[in-house]
Parts: C-alpha cells; structure tokens; sequence
C-alpha cells in the first residue's frame, strides 16, 4: 500500500484560523502519526508549531509509515498531537472507533485529550515576540527549561518593596512634611498611596485572565487596550522608567555629595549665588560617570544586578528599622542636634567657622601674665567655653566679635553698622530633635509653603526684614506648593509593577500577583503614613524644611533621627538608589524589545536585536541617551515630575483596561481575582487623570501629546495586530449602538451623502480591469462615509470559494493602494446579473446601507468578446431603479485623473435636463473638495424649449443655486424644435437592423438547444452538443425568443424530426439568418425604423451636438442618464441611444438619482 506523509507547519501560530494571542504557546510539540481505515498512514506535525516553513507533501511507495522528523523547537520527545498513535500496528481498527464521526475534520479539530496535553507543555513566553535562544542556532537542541519556582514573597513582594521604596523616601520625604505639614502630607501620601491601590486591583483583574505570559504590565495594556494604546502606552511606561533611572543616579549623587564626600566636587563657588550651578555641574558629571558605570555592569550581565538586588533590598529594610527605632528612642533620649536660630530664622551651620552661636563672645585675659593663653571665653548668653581663669587675679573682660557678626555687620567692630533684623534679634540654639514625647507634632500640623529665596523660619510667620543672599540662613531653593509636592512625591509609590513584570517566573502567576502587590501596596502605604506622623512628633518644623540638613551640619535630616548613628540611612540610602537606578536600567531596555519584537512600531524594529543570548544591547544603548537627558537635567525636583507624568498615564490605562473590560462584559472576561469592580477602576482612572494635572499641567499636556502622537503613528503607520482587545469591543459596542440609532428613521436631507456601492470587475487573473473607479470614489468621498466595493464570482461556492478569498485580497490591495478607506465584499452566483443583484440587495448593516452604485461603462458592447456586458449592465441600472439608489456611470474612465494628477484650471460642466433629486448640483461639490478637483470651475447647463422663458429660467436658476450656497456660472440653452434630420434617420435605421440581425441570430441558438435538449430526452446514443453554445446568460432572453419565434411552429416541427449533422447544421444556419441570400437583404433593407426610436434617438443627437458644442473643452461633463426602456426589446436600442448622447465627450460621468431629494436650501 501507498504510504503518504504530511508536514504542515504554517507560518505563525496566530496564522491559524480560530487560534488567538491569549492561546497556549503549543510550538514545542513534534509530529505524531494518524491512521485512518484506509490503511494510508498520515504523519502531521503541529499546524501550531512556529517553526514555520510551509506545507510539504511526501509520498513514498511501498508499506509502513514513515518516520517523524523533528519539527519546531527540535524537541526528541515525539508527543502525540492530534491522536496518540504510538504502536506501528496496521490494523484498521485501530483508530478510535468512537469518534469515527470526526476523522475527516481531526487535523483541524483535535481530540479534547490531545489538548489537554499540549496544555501541559506551556511555557511563559512572550507572545509577538521571537524566543531569545532563536538566535543560538537553528539545528541545536533546546535546553530544558526549568519550571517556574518563585513563590509570592519572593516572587512578588519582596521585588515590590525594592521598587517601591526608594530615593523619595529617604531625601524627599521629611521635607515633604516640613513644608506641607502632617495634615497635608499624609493627604498627599493618602491620595497617591489610592491611586496605586486602584491599580492594582485592576491590574490584578487583568493579570488573574488568562496566563499572563513574559511582558508584564505592557504585554497587560496592549492586549487589553489594542496595539495602538499598548504602543502608545509601553513606550510612556519605558520613558518612565528610564527617567526613574535617572532620579535614582541623581539621588545617589545627591548623598555621595553632600553627606558622604562633599570634597570630591569638581565644580566650586566663590558667591552664594553660585553655589547652586556648581552643585548642578557636579551632579552632571557624576551623573554621566554613574550611568556609564551601570550601563556597563547591566551590559556585562544582568546576572550580576540581580545578586546585588538582595543586598539593596536588606539596606532599604535596615535604613527603614533604623528610623523607627530612632523614632522610638528618641522618646526617651532623643538625639542631640542642636540648631542656631536668629530669631525665629534658621542660620547654616556651615557659614558658623567657630561655632559660636552667638553675636559676640568675651575673652577673659589673666592680667599677670602678658599672653593670653589661659582664657575664658563667655558668648553673648554669659555661657562658659573655655578653661577658667586663674581666681586669685582680677580678670580682664575683652569682648570679640564672632563668624556670624561678620555676615550681618560691615566690620568686625563692636559699633559697625548692622542688619536691622540682626539688631533685633538674638541668636538662640534649639534641638533639632525633640523627640517623639516632646508634642512638636502640634507646630508641624500646618504648612509652610515658600518661594525661591525665602528664609526657612520656624513657624508660618514670615518676618518684614527682607534677607540678603549673602546672609548665613537657610533658603528655600524652589517654589513650593501643594501640587509640586504631589508630583515630587509620587514616584516614591511607583514600581508596582514589578511583580507582574516577572510574571514568567511565577509558580503561580495568578495566585501571587495580586496578593503580593497588594500586601506590598499596603505596608509600603503603612510606612509612608508612619514616617509622616513620626517626623512630624520627632523632628522640628525648621529641619523639617531644610532640605539638605545645612541646619544640622549638613547631615541628612532623616538620618538625624536615625539610630544608632546617621551613617546607617546615608550608607543604606546609597546602596538602595543604586540598586534601583541599576534595576531601571535592566528593565527599560527589556520594556522597550518587547515592544519592539511586536513589531507595532516599524521605526522600534532595530531595538528588538540583541546579542546571543537575547540581551536587549541596542534598548540598553538608547536608554543610556535617554536616561543621560534626565542627568543633564542635573536636578531631582525637576525629573520626578516628568516620571510622574509618564506612570501616572500607564497606570490611568490599566484602570481603563479594567473597567472597559468590565463594563463591555466580553465573554473573555473571567478574572480569577474577583474582588474588582467597574466603579473602582474608573475611580483609580479620574484619580490618575487629576493627579497628572495637579502635580503639572504642562507636563501632562506634553506626555499625552507624546502618547497621541504614537498612538496615530501605530494607527497610520504600524503593523497590524489582532489581539481581541477592549477597544475593538468598545468599538463593537459603539457600532451597535449607532446602527441602532440610525434604524429609527431615515436620513435628512441634510445628511445625505453619497454612500457608494462600487462594481468592479476582474478579469481571468484576478486582475481589477478598471482600477479608476476606485480613484474616483476616493475623490468623490475625500474618506468620509461608506464605501463597499464589491465584485462578483462566477462559479459555485462551494467550489469557488478559494477563488473569492482571492478576490477579496485583491480588492483590499487595491483598496490599500489608492488610500479607500472601505470594505470588500465578495459574492459568489451563477450568473453575474443575479450575484449584483443579490450584492444590491444585501449590502450594508442597518442605518448603514449604500445608497449610490458607481459602476463602469461596457466599452465592448458592441464587439463579441463580452456579448452578455450590456445585458448586465441595464439589468444592473433597472435593479438599482428598482431599489431607489442613486446610479453613476462614469465613461471613458482610464482618462480620469489620478489621485496624483491634479487639474490646475477648467471646468466642470452640469448638464441639468430633468430633476433627479440634486444629485447634479450635489456631486460636483463633492469633487472640488478634493485636490485633484479643487481649481475646477464649475458651469450649470438646462435646456429650454420653445415654450420656456429662457431669461426667467436663467435668473430662478441663479437664485435656486445662491440659496444652495453654491458658486457656479449659469447657462440656459434653447434648443428649437427642428425637423428630423437624414442622420437621425440614417442612425436609427441601422440600430434597428443590427438589433433584427442579433434577434435572428439568437433565435438560431435557442432553436438549436431546444432540439439538442429533445433529442436528449429521447434517449438518442449519440452524445449531441449544443453547436454555438454562449455562456449562460444568453438565455435570459428565453421567453422573449419564444414569443418571437411563436408564428414558425410548422417550422418547429419539421426541425424537431431532425438529426443535426454537419451539413445540415450549416444549411440550416443559412436558411435561418437569411442574411446571405438575397431575400433576406431585401428584407433588411425593407425595414422601416420605429417611430418612437426615431424620436428618441434624435433627442440624443440634438443634445449630444450642443453639448459637444458648449462643453468640449470641459474637464468634466456631468449629465443625466436616461431610464432603461420598460419593454425588453428595446434594450439594444437603449444602449445606442446612451453611446449617441455622449459621442465626442472625453470624460463623461452619467448620473441618475435615487428618487429622493439629496441637497436642501434651508439649514
């Protein structure tokens, strides 16, 4: 027996028809052999494996199977596919007997238990995305992967509280507080803390549908929202996260400079003024060296990071212990911080040299001796410092000047002129830490905003002495408010994301998700909140507003109430923002290839290449440029609105994803996380919205300008994806919606316009024979409204329906090629009339049906190449008649401009002979709002009669189009009454005869089927065919021949009695047309031409002469189309009388309207 072996392998996995993105990864599965009864053996590998190459048949001669070669992924295992089929018995009851129903459908329709175990061999990859080891060679084995192991806490937890807490924690926070308060501060953190709470339940929601393969919260959005917003959306999240970086360098330069090494700045300053610039430059370096340093060690191995991320994540939950138990400590022994105060104004103690707090300090002199090396010296507050004098001597009391005095008098000197305020106020020393049982909690409940410049003074009153720069106090360096705040403080409370982002290393992905992030959310938000109330009970209002602790000696202010010393948060901080820049860094360049393996953005293509083993080494290239733009920005204040911004518009999508999904209730919508609602996501989604322009209008105008941006550029430009996204259920809904809306009536005149069905028509290869037709439509409809284009298949559907798929592609190519934004449809008939009859009548939804056919002019009417062209053509224009739709003919349309053609002068001429409804005035309007129609002027033409009063007619018709608000020149011509010319007759005379010679020679044909279809029925053995057969529609007629040839019944009979030869064929041919004998000329000649014909075709004479004469130089001549005759005889006679009408006009656009009016006066 034969034996014949298959290998299909489609290209893609989401090629497969039914197979969607959210389907199991099945491409590690090999071939398996299938036996039917009849003893051929059928080898298939997976049609899901995407090791693609196309379909390969195999036949060899002789018995037994052949043998399975590996496929795919290059597995040894060879797992049953379809049917376990592993034993090599020939035996015809071995296939499954109770499901013999389904064999014929098994390669398309497996077995549930086959499933089921391909389900088994799912792996966590990223879907859209090629598999890293695809670049390690085509013909090596994989290795095994190992199963995903990491739990909830280690998995999910702990990664988000590495994320979470970070740089704003430790630098930003306690001023935070100071400046905002502890009402204000914990609204702050409150409201922030929500938002990423809302988020999280609904990116749990979304997370918990369905496996959640490697990508995260991209791969979340995208799928959810659709390939515009998932782009639009991930490149946002990748800007953010790269700006985190950044922020997190920054901060790390931050404390290596001003707490840990504050020498090792390059950049110095002279002036006060100058400090601030130097201290930028500094950071700017730095920064650059720090960014080249991780992006090297995130180039050289992610390996490395992630060893490194255990040890960043135990500095952050040290540095954390060590503020409560410095918070608790200093209840009972609080630290001594002290800080010099002027007044109610806080003095930098780096500006104190000698440490004197004080205005002026007495040195008390030994007056035996002549030095005064033994000494005491008694500041302004009669306090003692020094060693003390000798007691048996009278001391001598000298009164010195300190630092301080110097920075607010012109001089050292006792009497030099002061400052005003200095003269006014004392210096005095205060803790800077009370402690948590001191009730410093009470002044630090209010705010204290400031601008650029102000003096950090304790409590909210602001002195009237104005300070100079040059004055040793405390400054603030920005601008504060509630909003700025906001956005300074938000990044602290991202990274949220981090468990879904290593969902492919998950046990239980589903499972730990939600309950990770979320109990992390919750004890990062408990952190927050106590350390709000605990800086603002332990530490004093005006170190709480000193953002680089210059009050307390420049120590880190939170590291002040640290315990057992400041070195613990100052070490542990820097560790930890490193950690987290390094983390950024590593994540950024993976968001971005995922993105960019998708292929969405065509541009991102170069970005999805890495090295062997799949590292992302051109992201990590582009996201050390971006994250250097964040360096140079050189200030944290400054970037953590920027990442707020580009978060807080990804998590506002994930609230969208969650409630569209939700709301719109599509049947893949099952999250296993069911504590989710609808309201909630679009609480956390307002939530984000108004928090974006809180923090910075601005800035969140540029970052959803950027996402808009992208998002049209996918949308124009991407590649297409399908991934069942909520939009596209938004958009199913929507449709719904207004197709029910539009059912309630039909549309005003008002309203109208031209929704086109266009006919085309292809040749033997499938070719559009006028592709124009589309040009026209796309000018006509300048992308508004419904376009359908249509073509019919001649043929079978069950047989022709390969042939129609084809057909369909090859519309949408054109459609795609000349820019028609539309839809294809394809019908397969019988017979050509019948399929656009049928396309007529079942185009369109609803509200939203066609209401105009643009079809082509037969041009070979009269040629016998295409005999039935016409026929279709007139029963195409009585169907449209039939069906009240408006009808446009153009003719001669290969002399139509193209789309990259425009006319730069002439005229567009209206032939108005009847009112058809306004389609006359309507469609060159229309057309001049295309570029290619634009510069055309446009010219109406209508005929007046004897009877007519021409000068009136021209002036109700200039008025009819001021009304319409149409520009255009206005003619009226007068066309006499004349007698029927010698042409006129000469012309209907020869129509007649050429219609009795076609009549003659139908009837031939349809004598000869009658006798080949009786002799049939009369059992004869000869095989007769039909001699000069046509197609089939050369029968239509069939009823008319009949009652033609109804008065030769003798005739019938005699024929009837006949045997077709040869010979007889052709005498009979002879005897019927009776053209080629003399009788039968004379016969010809003897006609006399119908009367009603010679009326009308003198009416397409005169008018084709005066416009020919008026408009032969216009670009385009717009006229009426005259209705079909009602008697079918006259069908030929009607396309004559259309080719007389229009005879010497180069572009030629017939018009006939629908019945209803299209165009209005009134508004």
């Amino acid at each position: 027996m034969a034996s014949v072996r298959f290998t299909v392998t489609p290209t893609k996995a989401e090629d497969i028809p039914g197979l969607s993105d959210t389907s199991p990864d099945l491409s590690s599965l090999s071939g398996t052999r299938v036996r039917f009864g009849s003893r051929e053996s059928i080898n298939r590998s997976d049609p899901f494996s995407e090791g693609s190459g196309g379909i390969t048949t195999t036949a060899t001669a002789g018995g037994g199977g052949a043998d399975t070669s590996e496929q795919g992924d290059g597995n040894s295992k060879i797992s049953s596919v379809y049917i376990n089929n592993s034993h090599g018995m020939d035996d015809d009851d071995f296939y499954d007997r109770n499901l013999a129903l389904f064999e014929e459908e098994m390669d398309t329709r497996p077995k549930v238990s086959s499933l089921l175990s391909r389900l088994a061999n799912y792996t966590n990859l990223m879907q859209g995305a090629k598999e890293h080891e695809e670049a390690e060679g085509i013909g090596e084995k994989k290795k095994s992967n190992k199963s995903p192991q990491m739990g909830t806490f280690m998995g999910v937890y702990l990664p988000c509280l590495q994320n979470i807490f970070g740089v704003i924690l430790f630098l930003r926070l306690t001023w935070v507080v100071g400046t905002a308060g502890v009402l204000q501060a914990l609204c702050i953190v409150f409201i922030c803390c929500c938002c990423t709470m809302l988020t999280a339940i609904s990116m749990s929601a979304i997370a918990t549908n369905g496996v959640v393969p490697a990508g995260g919260s991209y791969f979340m959005i995208s799928r959810s929202l659709g390939p515009e917003f998932g782009g639009a959306v991930g490149l946002c999240f990748y800007l953010g996260t790269t700006f985190a970086g950044a922020m997190y360098i920054l901060g790390a330069i931050e404390i290596l400079l001003m707490y840990i090494a504050p020498k090792v700045a390059i950049f110095h300053s002279d002036y006060p003024e100058g400090e601030g610039a130097a201290m930028l430059n500094n950071m700017r370096v730095y920064g650059s060296i720090f960014l080249l340093l991780m992006s090297l060690l995130v180039f050289v191995g992610v390996k490395y990071v992630n060893k490194l991320a255990s040890i960043f994540l135990a500095c952050v939950i040290i540095s954390i212990i060590s503020i409560y138990t410095g918070a608790l400590v200093s209840a009972f022994k609080p630290p001594h911080f002290p800080v010099c105060m002027l007044g109610n104004r806080t003095i930098n103690a780096h500006e104190m040299y000698d440490s004197q707090c004080a205005k002026t300090f007495f040195i008390i002199k030994d007056p035996v001796k002549s030095s005064d090396t033994n000494f005491t010296i008694i500041n302004a507050e009669n306090t003692t410092v020094g060693p003390t004098a000798d007691p048996t001597h009278a001391p001598v009391f000298v009164e010195k000047t300190t630092d301080l005095w110097k920075h607010f008098c012109q001089g050292p000197e006792l009497n030099a002129s002061c400052d005003e305020y200095f003269t006014s106020n004392n210096f005095t020393e205060i803790e800077g830490i009370p402690g948590l049982a001191s009730g410093i909690i009470s002044e630090n409940l209010w705010s204290s905003y400031h601008s650029k410049g102000d003096v950090q003074e304790k409590g909210s009153s602001h002195a009237a002495h104005p300070a100079s720069t040059h004055q040793p106090y405390v400054f603030a360096d920005i601008t504060t408010s509630f909003t700025l705040l906001v956005g300074i403080f938000f990044p602290s409370v991202t990274g949220i994301m981090a468990g879904s982002n290593r969902s492919g290393d998950l046990k239980d992905a589903q499972r730990s998700i939600p309950i990770g992030t979320i109990f992390a959310i919750l004890t990062t938000s408990i952190v927050y909140l106590s350390c709000v109330v605990f800086f603002g009970a332990c530490i004093d209002g005006a170190v709480l507003r000193d953002k680089f602790g210059d009050s307390v000696k420049g120590n880190l202010v939170v590291g002040t109430l640290a315990w057992p010393t400041p070195w613990v948060i100052v070490i542990g901080s820097f560790f930890s923002t490193c950690g987290a820049g390094l983390q950024s860094l590593t994540g950024a360049p993976r968001l971005l290839q995922a993105i960019a393996k998708d292929n969405i953005i065509p541009f991102l293509r170069v970005f999805g290449h890495g090295k062997v083993n799949g590292e992302p080494t051109w992201a990590l290239l582009l996201t050390g440029v971006i994250a250097e733009l964040g360096i140079l920005i050189a200030s944290l204040d400054l970037v953590a609105p920027i990442l707020t911004m580009f978060f807080l518009m990804c998590y506002l999508f994930v609230n969208l994803a969650c409630g569209l999904q939700t709301l719109l209730r599509t049947p893949n919508w099952r999250p296993r996380f069911s504590y989710y609602h609808w309201s909630l996501s679009f609480l956390g989604m307002i939530i984000c919205l108004a928090l974006m322009f809180i923090s910075s209008w601005y800035y969140a105008i540029v970052a959803m300008v950027i996402a808009g941006m992208i998002y049209k550029y996918i949308e124009y430009h991407g590649a297409e994806k399908e991934w069942g996204d909520g939009i596209r259920g938004l958009s199913l809904s929507a449709a719904r919606y207004a197709l029910l809306r539009l059912e309630e009536g039909p549309p005003h005149t008002k309203n109208w316009r031209p929704q086109l069905l266009v006919l085309l028509k292809l040749d033997e290869d499938a070719h559009v024979k006028s592709p124009r037709l589309l040009t026209f439509a796309n000018q006509l409809k300048a992308g508004k409204g419904l376009t359908i284009v249509g073509t019919v298949v001649s043929g079978n559907f069950l047989q022709s329906y390969g042939e129609a798929l084809a057909a369909e592609q090859t519309l949408k190519h054109l459609m795609d090629k000349e820019r028609v934004k539309g839809f294809c449809q394809c019908i397969i008939a019988q017979k050509p009339r019948e399929g656009i009859s049928h396309m007529i009548q079942s185009s369109g939804l609803g509200g939203m049906k066609p209401n105009t056919v643009v079809m082509g002019w037969p041009h070979t009417w009269r040629q016998s190449e295409d005999p039935q062209a016409w026929k279709t053509f007139i029963n195409t224009v009585r169907v449209t008649t039939a069906a009240h739709l408006a009808l446009l003919v153009p003719k001669n349309i290969s002399l139509f401009p193209s789309n990259s053609e425009p006319c730069t002068e002439g005229y567009i001429d209206v032939w108005w002979i009847v009112h058809d409804g306004g389609m006359l005035m309507l469609l060159p309007f229309l057309l001049r709002q295309h570029k290619v129609w634009r510069k055309c002027g446009m010219r109406i033409f209508t005929v007046a009669q004897m009877e007519d009063n021409s000068i009136q007619m021209k002036k109700d018709l200039a008025t009819f189009l001021y009304h319409l608000r149409i520009e255009a020149e206005v003619e009226v011509v007068e066309m006499h009454d004349s007698d029927i010319s010698a042409y006129t007759y000469e012309r209907t005379l020869m129509m007649e005869q050429r219609s009795q010679m076609l009549r003659r020679m139908r009837l031939s044909k349809s004598d000869r089927e009658r006798e080949a279809q009786l002799v049939k029925d009369r059992n004869s053995m000869l095989r007769l065919t039909s001699i000069g057969s046509d197609d089939d529609d050369d029968t239509d007629g069939g009823e008319r021949d009949r009652a033609v040839s109804g008065d030769s019944s003798s005739e019938h009979q005699r024929q009837v009695q006949m045997t077709w030869t040869k010979e007889k064929t052709l005498q009979h041919r002879t005897m019927q047309s009776g053209c080629s004998t003399p009788e039968g000329f004379r016969d010809m000649l003897c006609i006399r031409p119908d009367h009603s014909n010679v009326r009308r075709m003198h009416t397409a004479v005169k008018l084709n002469e005066v416009i020919v004469n008026k408009s032969h130089d216009a670009r385009l001549v717009l006229l009426n189309m005259p209705g079909p005759p009602r008697n079918l005889e006259g069908d030929e006679n009607y396309m004559e009388f259309l080719e007389v009408l229009t005879e010497g006009l180069e572009r030629v656009l017939l018009v006939r309207g629908g019945g209803s009016e299209v165009i209005t006066i009134y508004s």
